[in-house]
């Protein structure tokens, strides 16, 4: 499929800072994102440079002049609202989701919520503060109800983190309360989430409001169903399929869902919306929406991009001609 971009004014974006790096655990993978990202924008003849929000402080966009950012930071303080909260008082319009919808969706208990009030389906799930599980009563309880509501084998997760880091697919209550120490450790919170088995797919969404649209699904056969940190972007064993192999009614329906997830949370600019479908009965399962995806040489939205046929660089080049301020139209070049 060829896609057809609008034509983009390059001059018109100005001077850009690629945000990368920053101070989350997923700093690693923002730095080979933003690197790609810069070089992409370079190749079109974007003004871009790199800004490590790590190393510099975030007065210097407008001091030195920076009329738009891509966001290439992941996790805290690059996906949860608190850059985007900065841009906003600078007034330096930014790609992807603005304050609200990022805070919401770096919360995947709050994104549960919003999801399942509107009918969108996503596995059960129990979820409690860490500060509450300190007492080892507590803990033993915990369990013991998560493992009653759930079932075993059962999902724990950070609520707070991405690119996989504490999740944990645990088969035992021992491998449960082990795994409820190391998240509540690591996070606020801890979310126990229902196993879904079935196949692994993730969507991504690009635009805002009328415009959105979602891109050709992603199919992800990992070793052993495991698509863990070190498998998504430092192995090659694992398969991705684009074009999904799915029915094409199936496919279309799976996209108006993650469609409707990403604008029911009040996302514009981009996302990338992750899926199971459960192999028994064909049901799909929102996992999480990541509202600063990846952009890696193993990242999922550029292949996506290139099935429905944007290169990689034009797909840097339209979500940053996307950039805009919260209850602003996007400043389209």
């Amino acid at each position: 499929m060829t896609n057809t971009l609008n034509p983009i004014d390059v001059q018109a974006l100005g001077k850009v800072a690629v945000l990368m790096g920053g101070r989350s655990a997923e700093r690693n993978i923002s730095l080979m994102s933003g690197e790609g990202v810069l070089q992409a924008l370079r190749s079109r003849g974007v003004d871009a440079h790199a800004f490590d929000p790590a190393e510099r402080d975030l007065s210097e966009l407008k001091r030195d002049g920076f009329e738009r950012c891509f966001i290439a930071l992941h996790g805290r303080y690059g996906e949860d609202g608190t850059v985007q909260g900065a841009l906003e008082l600078l007034g330096i319009p930014y790609t992807g989701p603005g304050v609200m919808a990022s805070s919401v969706g770096m919360d995947k208990v709050m994104t549960k919520r919003i999801w399942l009030s509107e009918g969108i389906s996503t596995p059960r799930y129990l979820q409690m503060a860490s500060r509450k599980l300190q007492d080892e009563g507590a803990l033993v309880a915990f369990v013991v109800d998560a493992v009653q509501q759930l079932g075993l084998p059962m999902i724990v997760k950070a609520p707070h983190e991405g690119s996989s880091i504490g999740v944990f697919k645990v088969k035992t209550a021992e491998e449960l309360a082990e795994s409820v120490r190391q998240v509540a450790a690591m996070d606020s919170a801890v979310l126990c989430e229902n196993l879904i088995v079935g196949e692994e797919l993730t969507c991504p969404v690009i635009g805002t409001g009328d415009s959105a649209r979602a891109l050709p699904l992603v199919r992800i056969v990992a070793p052993d169903g495991d698509y863990n940190y070190e498998q998504k972007y430092f192995t090659d064993d694992v398969r991705y399929l684009c074009p999904c192999d799915l029915p094409r009614e199936q496919e279309q329906a799976i996209q108006q869902m993650a469609l409707e997830a990403y604008l029911v949370l009040g996302c514009r600019g981009w996302s990338r919306v992750d899926v199971m479908v459960r192999s028994s009965d064909s049901q799909p399962f929102l996992l999480e929406i990541n509202t600063s995806p990846g952009m890696t040489s193993h990242s999922l939205v550029p292949m996506s991009a290139k099935a429905d046929g944007i290169s990689y660089p034009d797909l840097c080049l339209q979500i940053l001609a996307s950039a805009s301020l919260d209850g602003s139209k996007a400043k389209q070049a």
